[in-house]
């Protein structure tokens, strides 16, 4: 009996303690895990301090470096001044001093002129003096009235009686006095000219579109100026900026330094020729008088976050040239469009219309290249949430585009964007009439409105919205509405062709063209622009033998004004 009840009590005291062992090791691993993840934290938190720390003290470094240097430069240029300004002294000093010996040497001229005559003229006066007191010893009369006669026309002669017995000049030299009092207040006033306060950066004037930023900005009040001086009128500003993936004014290792704009002469400019590749862009200006340029603003960071992608050369149509961010058409005969090559490629196209999981995006190879009539490029970023938009900027010469957002996985090699569950695009068309279209699984819907020079694409993922803008007129082309659960890429397509369903559609005159071209049934497959006739027909050596009924190919054939073949009688 003891047995039998001692193991049911024992077995439940060996469950119990089970229990509690595991749910105690449970909560322990619990309350680990936890405690990791917290330590996770904090060691990113000081990992991302430390690295903010560190451009901190690089900040600061480059700092006390350009103060050095800063205070060298001001220094030198401050005894530059002052040298310059002892030598204006001397040379003001060297001139005044020249003026009062010219002057003086002028007068003692003067003088020493009058003693000269005035001695010779003594002279004269005294020899004239004695002769006259001779005379009077003479007792001869006709003697005497001779003597008297001389003396008498001497005396008419005499410098002494023509002579100005005044001083020709003063020896007065007091129009030669300075007082340099003012001049000296003026000295003892010296001190470092005033600069401009720094503006204030209007954000509310500020905007960002297109790869373009605006900044504007008011400038700083006369009381903000530094310095004792009156401040100038401000010439120009100087604006600076730097593009920054951190939302912090401190310079993070390896990021762009500051680009200046200078010589600005209002209150605003924008940055044009930018490519938002960065998620801020911060700026700071500052105003320059005549004198010096004064501080920088407050510095300020805009958004410049954009979706940016670049086209996947290796999903491209043979015929399309990708180059950078442009496609180009450029026919490489007819091969491709050979009808029995097309059959041939549809049978594969099964099997490369969904490539393989493990396959990374971007990296479809030459055998996963759009074909047959699908002149379509791909981009390499995809979406799978958030908003995006970019811009596409047909050439002069275009005919017929299109463009939108496709499920790399559910297009096939010759699908063309529109006609599949998985595209969405706008179609634009310029051969012989202009058309306008939104396509979506093989269905279409005209629009009526011009052909835009510039799409904006618009792509909501998260809300299922994809928008076609005209930008230059800001017009709403277009918006599907549905809902993404595919990851999606910018698609493109470019084609010269006319997209005619067949060409007694557009020339009703010609019953069956393939009548008179038995081997080309879609003419326009082999004619996309027909500049001369034989070249896209080398298998028509003689037009007039598969057009006996052709007395001139233009009566056919207007838009081909160079084209003019005539047949014999």
């Amino acid at each position: 009996m003891l047995c039998v009840t001692s193991l049911p009590v024992s077995g439940s005291v060996s469950l119990s303690l089970s229990l509690s062992l595991s749910l105690s090791l449970s909560v322990s691993q619990v309350m680990m895990d936890t405690q990791k993840e917290a330590l996770c934290r904090i060691i990113s938190t000081l990992a991302n301090k430390n690295e903010e720390l560190q451009t901190f003290l690089e900040t600061v470094d480059n700092t006390l470096t350009g103060l050095q240097e800063e205070s060298c430069s001001v220094m030198s240029e401050l005894e530059a001044e002052l040298e310059q300004l002892s030598s204006a002294l001397e040379e003001k000093g060297a001139e005044l001093r020249d003026v009062i010996k010219e002057e003086k040497q002028r007068k003692e001229a003067e003088l020493q002129k009058q003693l000269l005559e005035g001695k010779s003229a003594v002279l004269s006066c005294e020899e004239l003096l004695e002769f006259a007191n001779q005379t009077l010893t003479i007792t001869n009369e006709e003697e005497f009235l001779k003597a008297a006669k001389q003396i008498k026309e001497r005396i008419t002669m005499a410098p002494a009686f023509r002579l100005t017995t005044r001083p020709a000049v003063s020896e007065n030299m007091s129009q030669f006095t300075v007082d340099f009092s003012a001049e000296r207040a003026g000295l003892q006033r010296l001190h470092f000219l005033s600069v401009p306060g720094a503006p204030e950066i209007d954000v509310s004037g500020c905007f960002v579109c297109d790869n373009t930023v605006r900044v504007a900005w008011q400038p700083a009040s006369e009381a903000d100026a530094e310095g004792e001086g009156i401040v100038g009128r401000i010439e120009h500003y100087e604006l600076e900026y730097r593009k920054t993936n951190r939302d912090s004014l401190l310079r993070a290792a390896g990021e762009a330094c500051w680009e200046k704009i200078p010589d600005i002469r209002d209150t605003h400019v924008t940055i044009s020729g930018l490519k938002f590749d960065s998620r801020f862009i911060i700026v700071r200006v500052r105003a320059r008088n005549k004198a010096a340029a004064g501080e920088f603003s407050e510095p300020v960071t805009l958004e410049t976050r954009a979706y940016n992608f670049g086209l996947e050369a290796a999903t491209a149509h043979v015929e399309l040239q990708v180059r950078g961010n442009t496609v180009t058409w450029e026919p490489q005969g007819v091969k491709g469009h050979d009808p029995r090559l097309r059959g041939k490629e549809n049978k594969s196209s099964s099997r490369s219309a969904t490539p393989s999981p493990n396959k990374m995006a971007g990296s479809r190879a030459g055998r996963d290249r759009f074909a047959g009539e699908s002149y379509t490029v791909l981009g390499d970023q995809e979406m799978t949430g958030g908003c995006h938009y970019w811009e596409l900027h047909p050439l002069d010469d275009w005919k017929s585009f299109s463009v939108g957002v496709a499920n790399r996985a559910s297009l096939g090699r010759f699908d063309q964007l529109g006609k599949s569950s998985g595209s969405w695009c706008l179609h634009a068309s310029q051969w012989l009439q202009s058309s306008l279209a939104a396509k979506h699984n093989n269905r279409a819907k005209a629009l009526d409105w011009p052909l835009p020079q510039r799409i904006g694409i618009y792509c909501d993922y998260d809300n299922g919205e994809l928008s076609f803008i005209d930008v230059d007129r800001l017009h709403l082309l277009h918006s599907f509405k549905t809902k993404f659960s595919q990851p999606l890429v910018p698609a493109f397509t470019v084609c010269t062709t006319l997209l005619f369903p067949n060409i007694p559609h557009y020339y009703p005159i010609l019953p069956n063209t393939t009548h008179y071209y038995p081997t080309l049934p879609i003419i326009i497959h082999y004619y996309p622009i027909f500049p001369i006739i034989s070249q896209y027909y080398p298998i028509l050596p003689n037009i007039n033998q598969y057009s006996p009924l052709f007395s001139n190919i233009t009566q056919y054939y207007p838009i081909l004004p160079n084209i003019s073949v005539s047949t014999p009688h």
